[in-house]
This record gives C-alpha cells, structure tokens and sequence, in this order.
C-alpha cells in the first residue's frame, strides 16, 4: 500500500522496520578526553576548556587496562572548535608545545572503527564519539572511540556482548 498524506503513521513507540543507520557512518559532534603518561606536568586547551595536571607515571606502570578504559568526559563539542593547544614537560624535563588540530584529523567527520562492516547493526543509534588525546612523554597520540551495536555477540556465552568501542588510532606525532 502506498503512503499519502493521510495515512497514519504508526505510534512512535512502535518498532519501526529497516535500517535506521546511514552508511558511511558520520558525526556532528564529539566527546573529548586527555590521558597522560611519562609527564611532569601539562596543560591541554580545547574547545575553550582547560585541562592540566601535574607528574604521571609512565603507561607501563599503571593498571595494564587503564589507557583502554580511557573515556572523554568533556561531551557533544560541536565539530570543530580551533586546534587544542597543547603545554607539556616531557618525563626528561624538556619543555614541549604543539597545536593540535582535531578538525583536519577529523576532517571528513567520518566514524573510525575496526568492527567489520558486515557485524555492525544497521540499527546503530546516531553516534557522538570519544576523542582521546594521549600524551606519554614525547608523543602525542589521537584515538577515536564509538559506540557500535553489533548484529550478534562477539562471545556467545555473554548475550550482553553485542557492542564493540575500541579506540582506535588516528594520528601521532612525536617532538
């Protein structure tokens, strides 16, 4: 049956059939978060917020499931916000400066993800996700995580596994 104008559409608590996901998959606004490693001190500014800390250990001296648990805390930036500005001294006592520019890394606003396309839901909610930027030491790493519904459980014996959030590297630089 064709639908005209006076058709009723169903309740909006009704499921609806088909896809709700738009491939590629895109976002309009992200969360963001620092992890720090091998640091004496630092100060990050982005999207007009400062954050800043004093000494960190190095990333092997921590918890190994720390830096995978990382998440962003400051949430929905609207895409782009000028570069974060980035003050640290490195875990040797050297200064360090640099600009980082999320929205070129990010460009294309394209989701990264290493889930297989074919194991993705195609009722994946819309999506704002984690940036993370880390700095361990001399090296400032960007890492994407999102929130991906998956068709099935990545483990059949946990029905609740049916998700996937890696975080996952999109640029580095070293100074």
């Amino acid at each position: 049956m064709a639908m005209t104008h006076e058709t009723t559409q169903p309740p909006s608590g009704a499921s609806q059939p088909g896809p709700l996901t738009e491939w590629p998959l895109r976002f309009l606004r992200h969360n963001f978060g620092i992890a720090t490693y091998a640091v004496q001190e630092y100060t990050v500014i982005y999207a007009n917020r400062p954050y800043s800390g004093g000494p960190r250990p190095a990333r092997e001296e921590v918890h190994p499931n720390a830096f995978h648990g990382t998440s962003a805390g400051h949430i929905s930036i609207r895409n782009f916000p000028p570069p974060a500005v980035v003050r640290w001294t490195s875990k040797d006592g050297t200064p360090l400066e640099a600009q980082v520019d999320i929205g070129e890394i990010f460009k294309d606003e394209l989701v990264l993800y290493e889930a297989p396309r074919e194991e993705i839901s195609d009722r994946t909610p819309s999506i704002n996700p984690d940036i993370v930027m880390e700095i361990n030491d001399r090296t400032i790493n960007v890492y994407m995580r999102a929130f991906l519904s998956l068709k099935a459980p990545r483990f059949p014996e946990r029905p609740h596994s049916d998700f996937r959030d890696d975080l996952v590297l999109a640029w580095s630089q070293t100074y």
